[in-house]
């Protein structure tokens, strides 16, 4: 596998806000040179992912009334796995994508090196960033103040009664004032806190940045993108919905064909589908972070100039 880069004294760049898009492109034609590679430890990291939906298939789902012991275990047992287990993780990935980019060799199992090399950083990481967010979102609901909580969660109740009646038009109370502009100011955070993410994650685990300075290089660097960041939302947003229908059709398609020989045949067609379609939904993800990374944090000479290289100062 390769190492990360150390020690460049690299600083946040800004870039041009085709960017966004190009951030996208460049992650879905990832894996040319170690596709072996790239779509094994994308795989690996889906398993490490999906291990707390596993045990609460095994547990929690065994029997109609489950017990609350056993779902509130799981819960607290979910939350320290996504703390503890996920960072390594993802910082392994980032550096076998890292690999693959710069032409270094490295192999699937290089994910679990995350384990190994800096995974007390990048939990401390993680666990900071989290309580940033609740701390912002615990603010913006508070700026709200009681009154537009309590609506809202009148609301909530007596849309979840109406839909659990049959009986004609459910009479709803209405929603508290001041929900569009929360909804806004979500929007933004949640543009802004996935910015600050993906590039604190890239500086810990490819920069071999402190977690004081990932996270200002994080915020810093969000801060320049803001545009480019935007165009990147619009554009996952639309090839998302595109990807989406595209994926129900054929979903659709090999349950009928599966259908006409057996059901058991149609789950046999469409688990291995289900599962290429996460595995490839991994490497752009992580893909789209690695390239913002590279472009706004890492070394500009790995990244080929394109038109929408337009570095600004």
């Amino acid at each position: 596998s390769s190492n990360p880069t150390r020690g460049r004294g690299m600083t946040t760049r800004a870039v041009g806000p085709a960017k966004g898009w190009d951030w996208l492109m460049r992650a879905v034609n990832l894996g040319s040179q170690n596709a072996k590679a790239l779509f094994g430890a994308a795989a690996l990291l889906m398993l490490i992912a999906l291990v707390p939906t596993a045990l609460q298939m095994l547990f929690v789902r065994g029997s109609a009334a489950p017990n609350p012991a056993v779902v509130g275990g799981w819960v607290v047992f979910a939350i320290l796995y996504s703390m503890l287990a996920m960072p390594p993780a993802t910082a392994g990935f980032l550096r076998v994508i890292h690999a693959v980019e710069t032409g270094a060799p490295t192999r699937a199992a290089a994910i679990f090196e995350g384990y190994r090399n800096g995974a007390g950083r990048m939990i401390a990481l993680s666990v900071i960033l989290m309580l940033l967010a609740i701390l912002v979102l615990g603010g913006l609901l508070a700026l709200f103040g009681g009154h537009f909580l309590q609506g809202l969660e009148e609301f909530v109740v007596a849309a979840q009664s109406a839909a659990a009646s049959a009986s004609g038009k459910p009479q709803l109370p209405p929603l508290p004032d001041g929900l569009g502009t929360l909804l806004g100011l979500l929007v933004i955070f949640g543009l802004f806190f996935n910015g600050v993410y993906a590039l604190s994650f890239g500086q810990a685990a490819l920069g071999s940045s402190g977690i004081g300075e990932s996270i200002r290089d994080g915020i810093v660097g969000t801060f320049k993108n803001l545009l480019p960041l935007l165009v990147l939302l619009v554009v996952v947003v639309v090839a998302g919905l595109v990807a989406m229908i595209a994926a129900g059709l054929v979903m659709g398609l090999l349950a009928v064909i599966g259908g006409l020989v057996h059901p058991a045949f149609a789950m046999l067609l469409i688990v291995p589908a289900y599962l290429a379609l996460l595995v490839t939904t991994y490497v752009i993800a992580f893909g789209v972070m690695y390239f913002m990374w590279r472009d706004i944090c890492g070394d500009a000479t790995l990244a080929p100039a394109s038109p929408a290289d337009q570095l600004q100062a």
